[in-house]
């Protein structure tokens, strides 16, 4: 078999990639390991930038996010009692996020692979990409008990943090830049409707809490707890209670609780390699950089690398230009250090850290307390928050 690009990994970037990629009239195939049922289970992130939502309709995978996401203009920052409102369409000239599941983009993205007719193999064992530094990569897989190759030009490995794209090149040759937190975040879902209307992001004595949505009907809630903890531990009751305690006053007397219908705790890590590609294999999304979710800058960093491995490989089977497939990575590489940043940078002033000394403590409620206080902070803030501009493939 063969194609023009191969795609490893059935997650929303290698999915949104392969549409692009097939409305451009540029062939591929999607090598996925696991079932379409379980890449479906997943629960993951629900807060798609400005940025991400744009590149949803320039696919035509957007009717069903239009009509069922939530546009939020804002968010809140809830510290010392207070709650700060951040205007996210006033302080950037308009643009918002949407509240809209991963598991519903790639539903979405599911059904527009299956109704393009484009392929996609799942349940393949044992994929393996070779000669990613010759002119004719291809990839070896098992399905059914046979042994197959693809063929193709170009290798795209969005198979995420674990997968075996990044593990299939030479150690040697990556950089690798990591900080492990001392914490996770214990999250549940449940079919309740949200105690605000937008995300409250809270610091508190007792740790970070953050109040999130799928739905008007169906809540996402998190607070921070060790690393080492485990979600055995935390029955339904202990959540919310612990949930109330974090939340100013206003927010804990109106939660709504309910039965959880999914409870997980989340490791934080901050992650990046370089470079982010070798030879005609491009690392897109987690398989090249982890962030802390504080920031909603995962799934919305993913959906940058595709539109850059997009417009690049477009230019290139289009006009020839390939010369633009050699600074894939350095302009990934300049938004990926600044989503970096931005999560580090939410995450150290919201977190409880287990070595924080009163001095310590007190500086990080200043920063909060500056920031909020001043329009170019809160502005600062925003524009993070919202996705900074794609940069332009010329």
């Amino acid at each position: 078999m063969k194609t023009q690009v191969a795609i490893i990994g059935a997650g929303p970037s290698g999915l949104l990639l392969g549409q692009l990629l097939h409305n451009a009239g540029i062939d591929t195939v999607i090598i996925e390991r696991q079932t379409p049922e379980y890449v479906l289970g997943r629960i993951r992130a629900g807060v798609l930038e400005q940025g991400m939502v744009d590149l949803l309709r320039q696919a035509g995978v957007n009717r069903r996010m239009d009509a069922e996401g939530l546009v939020h203009g804002g968010f809140e920052l809830a510290f010392d009692g207070r709650r700060v409102h951040i205007d996210l369409k006033t302080l950037t000239g308009g643009k918002s996020v949407m509240i809209y599941g991963q598991t519903e983009v790639t539903r979405d993205l599911m059904a527009a692979r299956e109704a393009a007719g484009a392929r996609t193999i799942y349940a393949a064992d044992n994929v393996r990409p070779h000669g990613m530094k010759t002119d004719a990569p291809w990839l070896t897989y098992e399905k059914d008990g046979q042994t197959h190759r693809l063929d193709c030009d170009y290798i795209a490995g969005c198979d995420g943090f674990h997968g075996v794209a990044r593990q299939s090149i030479p150690a040697e040759s990556l950089k690798v830049f990591e900080r492990v937190y001392p914490f996770g975040w214990l999250g549940i879902l449940a079919d309740t409707p949200p105690v605000s209307e937008e995300l409250v992001y809270a610091n508190h004595e007792r740790g970070f809490a953050l109040c999130s949505m799928r739905s008007p009907t169906r809540t996402r809630y998190y607070v921070q707890v060790p690393a080492d903890e485990k979600v055995e531990d935390w029955s339904d009751a202990r959540f919310w209670d612990e949930l109330k305690a974090r939340l100013p006053d206003s927010l804990a007397r109106n939660l709504v609780t309910g039965p959880s219908i999914e409870k997980s705790i989340a490791p934080l890590r901050s992650f990046v390699v370089e470079p982010m590609q070798y030879g005609r294999m491009f690392l897109v999304g987690d398989a090249a950089h982890i962030v802390p979710p504080t920031g909603a800058k995962g799934l919305n960093l993913a959906a940058s690398d595709v539109s850059t491995l997009f417009d690049i490989l477009r230019k290139v089977y289009r006009e020839g230009r390939s010369e633009l497939l050699e600074q894939y990575s350095r302009i990934c590489l300049r938004r990926v250090w600044k989503a970096e940043r931005f999560s580090w940078w939410m995450t150290s002033i919201l977190h409880r850290f287990p070595d924080t000394d009163a001095f310590s403590q007190r500086l990080q409620q200043t920063e909060l307390e500056y920031f909020v206080g001043s329009e170019a902070g809160r502005r600062t803030i925003a524009e993070n928050y919202v996705g900074l501009p794609y940069e332009a493939i010329e």
